[in-house]
């Protein structure tokens, strides 16, 4: 039996594509080599498993017997490898994250070098959307844990406040000093270019909840997709941003931006993680919630 294996395979592919030549091809090995397989299967059988015709080969009445059960135990051969591929891949433990890509950036990435490097074995899944779109994959299970900013109502999950922020505008000197000369006694509010995340994101839902309270309006908005974006047109001099100031540290340190008087405060608020409550415990999910 061991001796006619490879035997078999050849007259299951033979069987399958009815065709000596695609059946060479398939099993990259010769024409010739093929044909003196079968005959050889044929000569231990005693008995003929194909005929010619136009097209190919096709089988005879005991080739097609043979050839039904061939197929099963092939089937069921691809069933076997398919299992244990599977079963393996699933061994690998997964986490997946979601997040901001402004919080992934500032935020999750120095909290991740560590865990990568204590969690080797893990494969480690990002996905940035809004903190609402996250609270949504947990909702669907197709995220494990998010760093989000704390809405207003969070209930159902398990949350674990990470740090602090609150938000502030931001420009360069020379842009101010510009608005300053070329509009004098008029409110920056009206004259500046204000630019912002757009009203889905939690810091502009904050800046513009402000705005509303003190009856502020802004004339001229342009909206980014990123902070880093935001942070980077004040650079450049193109407005003002509204941004976190604890991500902009650095610009204002060096001086490269400065603060824009707001005439209010904005309120600090919460970062941190989230799970579905009965994830709590997972081991995969202590690590971020020990760390805090």
């Amino acid at each position: 039996m061991k001796e006619n294996l490879s035997l078999y395979h050849i007259f299951y592919i033979v069987g399958k594509t009815g065709n000596i030549s695609r059946a060479a091809k398939e099993l990259y090995i010769s024409q010739p080599a093929v044909s003196r397989a079968v005959q050889k299967l044929e000569s231990n059988l005693s008995v003929p498993l194909f005929k010619r015709n136009s097209r190919g080969v096709a089988l005879t009445p005991e080739g097609e017997i043979l050839f039904q059960k061939i197929e099963k135990a092939f089937s069921l051969v691809s069933e076997g490898e398919e299992i244990i591929l599977s079963s393996r891949s699933q061994a690998v433990p997964h986490l997946r994250l979601g997040t901001s890509s402004t919080l992934c950036r500032y935020v999750l990435l120095s909290h991740l070098k560590p865990y990568i490097s204590s969690h080797p074995q893990v494969r480690v899944n990002i996905s940035c959307q809004s903190t609402y779109q996250t609270l949504q994959l947990l909702d669907e299970e197709k995220l494990d844990l998010g760093l989000i900013g704390r809405p207003g109502k969070l209930h159902g999950y398990y949350y674990q406040p990470l740090m602090r922020i609150n938000d502030t505008f931001v420009a360069t000197k020379q842009y101010l000093k510009t608005q300053q000369e070329l509009y004098p006694a008029e409110s920056i509010y009206r004259t500046a270019t204000f630019m912002m995340l757009d009203e889905k994101n939690i810091t502009r839902q904050t800046i513009d909840t402000q705005l509303k309270e003190h009856r502020i309006e802004l004339n001229h908005i342009l909206e980014a997709t990123s902070m880093d974006l935001l942070i980077q047109f004040a650079t450049i001099g193109l407005g003002i941003a509204g941004v976190v100031r604890q991500f902009v540290e650095k610009e204002l340190r060096h001086g490269t931006l400065v603060e824009v008087p707001a005439g209010f405060s904005f309120p600090d608020r919460e970062i941190g993680f989230v799970c579905r409550k009965n994830s709590r415990h997972l081991p995969l999910l202590e690590y971020f919630f020990s760390q805090i």
